[in-house]
């Protein structure tokens, strides 16, 4: 357990010495701050114009997708190929640690840096919830709630696939492009909406592979759909499986 710790403290701390952490960091929250400030708009438009779920158009909508989409790629090019390139992952490979811990440290510490992430946004919960002087909301907190949630199993998806590419490739650039290239699958369904019956097949395919329409119908909405979580838990532990994996068949040769 010992040395799984120390990896994560070494990979978490990494991201605060690297202009990467900083940049997304940044990316991030200009990107939130300017769809608060639009959320924040729409709640004191009077009527019709308003909005009944503030979450909805921050991470509801399609422009956080397209800046979240370089997110996780970002943060995980390095684990694995940058230890590659090196030639630093033969060394950490003859360490008295295994496989399994190696990756675990790895994604835990990105896990963890990607929660820090979204730390500062809880600043706007005091506008998002209408909270009076005794800190009680007068718009219901649940969406909020589920939002959240949300936003971390989605999260920790991509970045296992981004953790997986890392794990094949010895270019940071590469495996970034690679990781973007296979998160598309999971985010391009919500942009392409091309005439068909909202009841066949094609539509609940879609409906169930697009991250952000599960965002737009249902966690903004304070709804939690278990098939959501499902395909998020099941995608995470399917890539840092095959991680593990393709480190041991790298120790085999």
């Amino acid at each position: 357990m010992r040395p799984t710790l120390s990896l994560i403290q070494r990979e978490f701390t990494a991201y605060f010495f690297s202009p990467i952490g900083f940049v997304t960091l940044a990316v991030f929250l200009l990107v939130t701050g300017r769809l608060f400030g639009l959320a924040l708009g729409l709640l004191t438009e009077p009527g019709p114009r308003g909005t009944e779920f503030p979450m909805q158009t921050l991470l509801g909508d399609e422009k956080f997708w397209l800046v979240f989409l370089f997110i996780p790629p970002l943060l995980t090019m390095r684990l694995l190929a940058e230890e590659r390139g090196t030639g630093t992952l033969e060394s950490l490979m003859t360490a008295p640690i295994r496989d399994w811990q190696v990756v675990a440290g790895k994604y835990l510490a990105c896990l963890l840096f990607y929660v820090v992430l979204w730390l500062p946004t809880l600043a706007y919960l005091p506008v998002l919830l209408d909270l009076d002087a005794n800190w009680k909301p007068r718009i219901d907190p649940w969406p909020v709630v589920t939002s959240y949630v949300g936003a971390f199993f989605a999260g920790a998806m991509f970045l296992a696939i981004g953790l997986y590419v890392s794990s094949l490739v010895k270019s940071q650039l590469v495996a970034a492009m690679i990781a973007m290239i296979l998160s598309l699958v999971f985010v391009v369904a919500a942009f392409w909406r091309p005439e068909y019956d909202a009841g066949s097949l094609t539509t609940r395919i879609v409906y169930f592979l697009s991250v952000p329409e599960h965002f737009r119908r249902d966690f903004t909405r304070g709804i939690v759909d278990t098939r959501h979580l499902t395909l998020y838990g099941s995608i995470t532990l399917l890539c840092l499986f095959l991680t593990v994996r393709s480190l041991e068949a790298r120790r085999l040769r």
